[in-house]
This record gives structure tokens, C-alpha cells and sequence, in this order.
């Protein structure tokens, strides 16, 4: 059982340890790295997600009880790292704020979507497709909130919103999910010779980012409170799927949906943790670490998760 598990898990991690290697010994610029993240994130990936909602049984994919156990589960993480980091090791808010967004976002494109597909096959990633459309607009919105409330000590009602919508309606993943769930509900199909084009952009996506991902790690140094950085290790990679798990089971979610929320809720804290705290400039160190260390540990405890859904 442990050699298929490893098997399962193995290759995601091996394409992610190869852009890393391959970047360290200079192979690869960083210049080089981030364009392939950029195309990665900004065309193939956008293209995979569309052509996903554009497909997807909505009836079947959007459950509301595996939708209410990852997104309780996410709100949970978010506030304890926000508290953690404030009461226990006395950052100030906003730092707090960014510490408790890398609690907040699981990995759920990079790493939830392909170790879900060699773990379980294709055709269970619905429930991956149905948090994902989700994900970002949930995640930037409440802690791109919470923090210009913070900003703003309460008093900046119309700029929190404008800088809320801003960021949602500038994320090419959110534009891709609501063009794909545009396509869906109007009954309109996509032309053969256009969805093959997409079909293979699409493809690439996955590895590319896997592989860019590697390759941006080699800036990351594990630095800043390593006990902090803890904190969001345990928050990310056991305290959600763990709670995802036991609202899941509760609320007796089908067990293709309840894979997708566990694996997904398990994943490490992803890239985009790092952005946020760049993009205010907080806590940007422990962020940096976060993503490098949970990743490296994710190896371990996805082991763990998987064994229990097995």
C-alpha cells in the first residue's frame, strides 16, 4: 500500500525537484523560470479551468456540503493563523494578516489537481474543479478584506471594495472559471478545431507549473520565525484536512467529493501565499519559507491523508 501511495505522489514532486536542480546549477535563469510560471498561470492553466467548467456536470460537481466543509475549513485556518501570529508570537495585525492567508491557501492547482488525478484517475477531479472555481475569489477575497479593513482601521469602506474587486476581476483564473461557467449554462459548445488548440495548451499547464514552481523556490530561503513558519505548516497541512475530514464525514459528502476536499484541503500552502504577503509587503520572509518548507513537507503528510482515504 505505501509503494503505490509513493508512487502516486512521487512524480509531482520529482517534476517540481528537477526545476529546482535544474535552476540551482544555472540552467535556468530566474527571468526564464518566472515566464514559464507566467504562461503556466496566465494561459494554460486559465485555458485547463475553462475547458473544465465548460464541461462540468454542475449537479454533480457543486455539493454544497463539500463546498461548506473546505470553506469552513479554510476560514478556520485563515483566523487561527491570523490569531496564532498575533496573540502567541506578537506580530502586528497586518503581518498577522498575511501569516493566516498562507494558513488559508492550499495548493489546490499545482499540487491538489495532479496528485488527485494519479491518486484516484481523471474522472475525480470534480470535486477539485468545483473548489477551485471558487478558491481564489473565496481566498483573496477575505484576506485582501480583512487586511484594508486593517489598513484603513474601518474607514475606507469604498476603497476595500474597489481593491477587492480589483483583484478579482485582474486574476485570469477567476476570469477563466466564469468564462467556462458562461459556456456551461448557455448550452453553447466550444468548435472542435478551437477545443482541440485549447485541449493542448491546456496539457502543459500542469507540468509547466509543477516544473516553474521548483525553479522559483531555489530564491526562497528558509528564514524568519521558524516557529512561526510552523504554525502554518501544521495549520495548512494537518488542522484543515483534518477538519475538512470530519465535517465531511458528518455530512456524509460522496466519497469522490469528500477525496477532492480532503486532498485538497491537504495540500501545501501555495505560491500564491508568497504573492499576497508581497503584495503588501508583510511578512514576506515567513510567506517565502512557508511555501518552501510545508511543499518539501507536504511529500510526508499527503502520504498520511492518502492512507486514510485509501
Amino acid at each position: 500500500m505505501l509503494l503505490n501511495l509513493i508512487t502516486v505522489v512521487l512524480p509531482v514532486f520529482v517534476v517540481v525537484g528537477i526545476g529546482y536542480t535544474l535552476t540551482l546549477r544555472g540552467m535556468f535563469q530566474q527571468v526564464q523560470i518566472d515566464g514559464l510560471m507566467k504562461f503556466a498561470q496566465g494561459v494554460a492553466i486559465p485555458f485547463l479551468l475553462f475547458r473544465a467548467m465548460a464541461s462540468i456536470d454542475l449537479h454533480a460537481g457543486f455539493d454544497l456540503r463539500l463546498l461548506f466543509s473546505f470553506y469552513t475549513g479554510a476560514a478556520i485556518c485563515f483566523a487561527a493563523g491570523l490569531m496564532g501570529s498575533r496573540f502567541f508570537f506578537k506580530r502586528d495585525w497586518e503581518d498577522s494578516i498575511a501569516i493566516g492567508f498562507c494558513c488559508l491557501f492550499s495548493n489546490s492547482v499545482l499540487l491538489g489537481l495532479p496528485i488527485t488525478e494519479r491518486a484516484f484517475g481523471p474522472d475525480a477531479l470534480i470535486g477539485n474543479y468545483a473548489i477551485i472555481a471558487f478558491h481564489s475569489p473565496f481566498c483573496y477575497g477575505l484576506g485582501i478584506t480583512a487586511m484594508e479593513i486593517t489598513r484603513n482601521r474601518g474607514r475606507g469602506g469604498l476603497r476595500t471594495v474597489t481593491s477587492v474587486l480589483n483583484a478579482m476581476f485582474h486574476n485570469n483564473l477567476i476570469l477563466a472559471i466564469m468564462a467556462g461557467f458562461a459556456v456551461n449554462l448557455s448550452g453553447l459548445t466550444v468548435p472542435a478545431p478551437l477545443d482541440d488548440a485549447l485541449a493542448l495548451l491546456a496539457r502543459a499547464g500542469l507540468p509547466a507549473a509543477l516544473f516553474a514552481m521548483g525553479g522559483i523556490m531555489v530564491q526562497y530561503r528558509p528564514e524568519g520565525d521558524l516557529r512561526t513558519i510552523a504554525m502554518v505548516c501544521v495549520i495548512a497541512l494537518l488542522l484543515h484536512p483534518a477538519i475538512v475530514y470530519g465535517l465531511g464525514s458528518a455530512l456524509d459528502v460522496r466519497q469522490d467529493l469528500f477525496r477532492s476536499g480532503v486532498l485538497n484541503a491537504a495540500m501545501a500552502t501555495g505560491v500564491n501565499g508568497y504573492i499576497f504577503a508581497n503584495m503588501y509587503g508583510r511578512a514576506k520572509r515567513v510567506a517565502a519559507s512557508s511555501v518552501l518548507i510545508a511543499t518539501a513537507a507536504c511529500v510526508v503528510t499527503v502520504l498520511f491523508w492518502l492512507t486514510l482515504l485509501s
